[in-house]
């Protein structure tokens, strides 16, 4: 039977409701990119997570925060943030980027984290607490219906999510919304080769594992022009499985969302071990 894109964003949620108390808990977790259910034996797919960050990052940070980073790269080290900003993160678990966003744009600026999932909320908030950063906001909510106004951030991160979202071009479109004109977006995200079919990618990995819904690198630079940005860049930084790549994407806003959108890529069948 189908999966529907529903069923694909619960699983989504409890996978990552699963991670969150295995980090309050202190036990395994599993999440995007995590070895013991996202990827085979000792592929490439493990260099996801809190790894990706430097030392000196590491230590500006609760150790829950770092525990609970399951992403595959670090937007906040290609973001180029400056004092003042204001900035989203997308999908932002357990709050390591923005916390570390926070950390950059100082007290006049302003960090967002936008999460579905209640357990990563509460970590986030608690994350915040202990590293002693004010100005954070945790929101819950879908990155396909963001809950900030119009032209209301300067930069928008995220942190191998947008990748799980069933319906990328809401996601892109959503983004160029809140972006303030010239906007601009540092995303880190697992991104496939275009010879791929959206077949090819599902045999690689599930869909929960980031792997089976990754948008491939055209895929990408089209979505985000048709959503109203240019200086598209899509650049892999590391192989997580055959044909398929840690990437940095990076984007400024010029104009309004066009009406044209993202080609339509149905949900892959899951596979692997989710």
């Amino acid at each position: 039977m189908a999966t529907t894109a529903e069923q694909l964003r619960e699983e989504v949620r409890r996978r990552y409701a699963e991670s969150a108390r295995a980090v309050s808990e202190r036990s395994d977790g599993c999440g995007c990119g995590s070895g013991s259910c996202c990827a085979d034996g000792e592929s490439d797919a493990t260099r996801f997570g809190e790894a990706l960050y430097d030392a000196e990052q590491r230590g500006e940070l609760p150790e829950a925060a770092t525990l609970a980073s399951l992403g595959c790269g670090n937007p906040t080290a290609v973001a180029e943030l400056r004092e003042g900003e204001t900035v989203l993160d997308l999908g932002s678990g357990g709050g390591i980027d923005v916390i570390l966003s926070a950390k950059r744009v100082g007290p006049t600026g302003a960090a967002y984290g936008l999460d579905m999932t209640d357990e990563m909320l509460a970590l986030a908030q608690q994350n915040a607490r202990d590293a002693g950063v004010a100005n954070v906001h945790f929101l819950k909510g879908m990155i396909e219906q963001i809950p900030l106004p119009v032209d209301s951030v300067d930069v928008v991160i995220s942190n191998c999510v947008i990748n799980l979202s069933t319906d990328k071009a809401a996601v892109l479109t959503e983004i160029a919304r809140v972006l303030k004109p010239g906007g601009r977006v540092g995303v880190s995200d697992v991104v496939a080769e275009d010879r791929l079919t959206a077949a090819e990618r599902a045999e690689r990995g599930s869909f929960v594992g980031c792997i089976a819904g990754a948008l491939s690198k055209n895929e990408y630079e089209v979505g985000l022009e048709a959503a109203g940005f240019e200086g598209v860049s899509v650049e892999f930084t590391h192989r997580v499985a055959d044909g398929m790549h840690g990437a940095i994407v990076k984007a400024r806003k010029t104009e309004r969302p066009a009406a044209k959108g993202l080609p339509v890529i149905q949900p892959a069948a899951r596979a692997g071990c989710c």
